[in-house]
């Protein structure tokens, strides 16, 4: 059972650097020129490909944006709102839609999954890659593993997760568990945050992953730092995991966390006077078991902050509910005009 410890058992100061509220003006070089179509309602992933596009999953579709322009991609594939984005490492684009099952792109065709073909549900909340090119689905009500050729499903029951071999599968309707994030770890084991328990899987079987006999539970982003620690961020607040002890940076509801290429990490989080993009030094993080970290905050007048993606040029780009926004260490533009 991993120890926890808490940053407030710790007096050292915590330094809170507020910079000014979003606006809608911004670096003109990373304004969309007239006519092009950037997501303009819930914009919950980002990713960019090894080509250097950057690519949304919104509710409004899947957009590609080339530097210059935005494009979007799901006209006349679908009308589902999408909530996740994956590129495989044979280059195949994956959007994950809520009703709608999960499409793959080759960069010409569209391939639809759903239930007929073996997904466990047909929202999809998250998707990864393992280490042997296994590809995952997080779903209301468990988690699918495709190889390539089929499919093998995972239930949630309770507050247990095992292999269901019955082909049981569930309506678009979401039973009480989703698996918000999965990711596996340099140990080889799986990670599964769910909206309950948050569970490891070696390959034979699930544990709970728990502090002094309380699960993590409503987990909605895992990650693993390029030091080996795990960052669970959700309904507890930030945590970090080093194998041994949970140290936990916040107790406001966290909803995403993300590690720049400085090893900055940064957070979407309801701060209680409002959601807000937050930025951990890195510097400050760096060997520093209990020490606190410097914490940059950038206010949002938009609600909720979704996916964060720090592209190849530095920027910081966040999905909110009315669209994306990108952040270049000054000052954030937005997308909502042309």
């Amino acid at each position: 059972m991993p120890k926890i410890e808490t940053l407030t058992n710790y007096p050292v100061a915590l330094f809170f650097v507020f910079l000014l509220p979003i606006s809608s003006s911004g670096q003109v070089k990373t304004d969309p020129p007239r006519g092009s179509t950037p997501p303009k309602s819930i914009t919950r992933n980002i990713i960019q490909d090894r080509k250097g596009n950057i690519w949304f999953a919104a509710f409004d579709g899947f957009f590609r944006y080339d530097g210059s322009s935005f494009a979007k991609i799901s006209n006349g594939v679908s009308s589902a709102r999408f909530f996740s984005l994956l590129e495989d490492s044979k280059g195949n684009f994956w959007f994950g839609s809520i009703g709608e099952g999960v499409y793959r792109y080759n960069g010409k065709d569209f391939l639809n999954f759903t239930i007929k073909e073996g997904l466990v549900n047909n929202e999809i909340s998250c998707m990864y890659e393992d280490k042997v090119g296994n590809i995952w689905f997080g779903a209301s009500g468990g988690a699918c593993l495709y190889d390539g050729k089929t499919f093998r499903n995972f239930i949630i029951n309770g507050d247990t997760m095992s292999e269901d071999k019955t082909g049981k599968t569930f309506t678009m309707v979401r039973p009480p568990n989703e698996v918000t994030s999965i990711i596996q770890d340099r140990t080889g084991k799986l990670w599964f945050a769910t909206r309950g328990n948050t569970f490891v899987y070696d390959g034979k079987a699930f544990t709970v992953f728990a502090h002094e006999g309380k699960p993590f539970k409503n987990v909605r982003t895992l990650m693993e730092d390029r030091a080996g620690n795990i960052w669970l961020a959700g309904n507890d607040g930030l945590w970090r995991y080093n194998g041994s002890v949970c140290l936990q940076f916040t107790g406001n509801f966290v909803g995403y966390v993300y590690q720049d290429r400085k090893d900055n990490i940064w957070t979407s989080s309801d701060a209680g006077r409002g959601w807000v993009l937050s930025r951990y030094d890195g510097e400050s993080l760096r060997g520093m078991l209990y020490a606190r970290p410097v914490v940059t905050e950038i206010r949002s007048n938009e609600g909720m902050i979704f996916g964060i993606l720090e592209d190849k040029d530095g920027g910081i780009w966040f999905g909110t509910l009315n669209g994306v926004y990108r952040y270049n260490g000054i000052s954030v533009t937005d997308f909502k005009t042309n």
